[in-house]
């Protein structure tokens, strides 16, 4: 079983030859730091693991074994954000652990993993303690020697990581202190990173071609190339179940098919449909647990929300029950998906494609006048649906009409979001917009879809002998809801249908 931590860190290395002979200054005194305690010395022999063309380093990963001290193994570190990182752990084996190689399968796919570099270091440690003598953060002097192939490197390194909920301002605290003191921040997010670089063997920058700079087609496939690298990068997170993961997953699928339906004049769509069918259905798999969850929290809410007179019967177990059973096997079906042949030849497709897009006559255009046109055909395709739906009588038939309009809405306001690099404020006001419209009828098809939920539950619960009276009362209230929202409607979209929005695209 892989452990986790959060890494909160920074590190520095000494200015000049001078500070370093000097060696690290003392931080009793500094912030909340009362006492520092020295806690001895020990080695460590580390061998970085990567594909031969370095995926893992160029996305800021590092995979690592390690033996000598008290937490040797496997570790593998995902950034979070600048001197954050999650840090997986594995006990010690002469192989990658497979969940470490799962969670790093996007990245490097069919290329397989072997050792790339090895780091033998020295680490000197000390505990910088409150005045009730808790742990504030581990201060380390690390004299480091990298070995890659021939070539090797070698420097000296102090770190510091936080203790778990230490206030990270701790950091820049120790910082002022090390500055006076002639150390600096590292250059370097990682050693692996120096080492790469001091033995020139840093990963190669990614390129996406698009056409020449300034144009259409190369707006429009650097938007594609975010939305990729999204799609990879919470990948890993979705193995870990993180909040929001699947969601943010999903999305980036969503925005790479709504931009191929968008810029059909920028990319040939006989190449990018049958990736688009193929984002549909990793969206898919990765929806059903997705959806259930979503549906489960609104009618906890709503029931959150009936006074104690309207619970007739054991509705909470029930609805536990009825969860349980949707979702059973929906994560696993989800991971399934993520570890399959079909998954990997996706992600080569994106690749294929960025690196060699399909572009059209309209790709060489200046964006300025090829994004307008685009993002108003979307508009002019969400207006002829809203205007259908509210044509159609209160009934199943609108309830459709309504939620194909909330895709189109989607669609405008991914359309007019991939536009605001180009097209500033115009755009981005017309999204605002848009999305206020794309929230309104997204509750209007939660609560379609919890009606239906509710009719399941209701039935359940008489085959069972029980009361369905609170599930009808959820019924009605969902009911009125839809209701309410569709008569909202009007007056939204009226706003995000002002003329001036879409004149001051053109």
């Amino acid at each position: 079983m892989a452990d986790t931590k959060r890494e909160i860190e920074r590190k520095f290395e000494f200015s000049k030859a001078k500070s370093a002979r000097r060696g690290v200054p003392d931080l009793t005194g500094t912030a909340a730091i009362a006492a520092v305690t020295d806690q001895g010395t020990v080695d460590l022999d580390a061998v970085y693991y990567d594909t031969p063309d370095q995926r893992l380093a160029a996305d800021g990963l590092t995979l690592r074994r390690r033996t000598g001290g008290a937490d040797e193994g496997w570790h593998l570190k995902l950034p979070v954000s600048p001197g954050v990182r999650d840090e997986v752990g594995a006990a010690l084996s002469d192989t990658v652990p497979p969940a470490l190689a799962s969670l790093v399968r996007s990245r490097v796919r069919d290329a397989g993993l072997g050792p790339q570099v090895r780091l033998v270091s020295s680490r000197r440690v000390s505990h910088l303690l409150d005045a009730d003598g808790a742990l504030l953060a581990e201060l380390s002097t690390d004299e480091v020697l990298a070995e890659r192939g021939d070539a090797t490197a070698g420097w000296t390194e102090v770190e510091v990581e936080l203790a778990d909920g230490v206030d990270p301002d701790l950091l820049d605290a120790v910082e002022k202190t090390f500055r006076k003191a002639g150390l600096r921040v590292s250059d370097a997010p990682s050693k692996l990173a120096r080492a790469l670089a001091e033995t020139d063997a840093e990963p190669p920058a990614r390129h996406a071609g698009g056409g020449p700079e300034g144009t259409a087609g190369a707006h429009v496939v650097a938007y594609l190339a975010e939305q990729r690298d999204a799609l990879v990068a919470q990948d890993p997170a979705v193995r870990r179940n993180l909040p929001d993961s699947v969601h943010q997953m999903r999305v980036a699928t969503r925005r790479l098919r709504s931009a191929f339906k968008t810029y059909r004049k920028v990319l040939d769509r006989e190449v990018t449909d049958p990736i688009s069918e193929e984002l549909r259905w990793l969206a898919a798999e990765l929806g059903v647990d997705r959806d259930q969850e979503v549906l489960m929290e609104r009618l906890q809410a709503q029931l959150a929300e009936l006074p104690r007179t309207l619970l007739t019967g054991p509705v909470r177990s029930r609805l536990r029950t009825w969860n349980t059973g949707r979702r059973s096997g929906s994560r696993r079906r989800a991971l399934a998906a993520l570890d399959s042949d079909r998954y990997v030849t996706l992600l080569n497709s994106l690749d294929a494609l960025l690196d060699a897009p399909p572009l059209l006559d309209g790709a060489a255009g200046s964006p300025a006048k090829v994004l307008p046109k685009a993002v108003l055909r979307d508009y002019a395709r969400l207006a002829t649906r809203i205007d259908g739906a509210l044509a159609l009588d209160a009934g199943k038939e609108r309830d459709l009409a309504l939620h194909e309009a909330r895709k189109a809405a989607k669609r405008v306001r991914y359309a007019a979001e991939s536009a605001v690099p180009e097209l500033g404020k115009p755009a981005k006001h017309l999204a605002k917009a848009v999305k206020e419209v794309q929230t309104l009828l997204g509750d209007h098809q939660d609560s379609v879809v919890a009606r239906d939920a509710l009719r399941g539950l209701a039935a359940q619960a008489a085959d069972a002998g029980e009361s369905a009276f609170t599930w009808g009362v959820l019924y009605g209230r969902e009911e009125a809801l839809a209701e309410r929202r569709e008569r909202e409607l009007p007056d939204i979209w009226a706003k995000a249908s002002a003329p001036a929005l879409r004149a001051a695209l053109r």
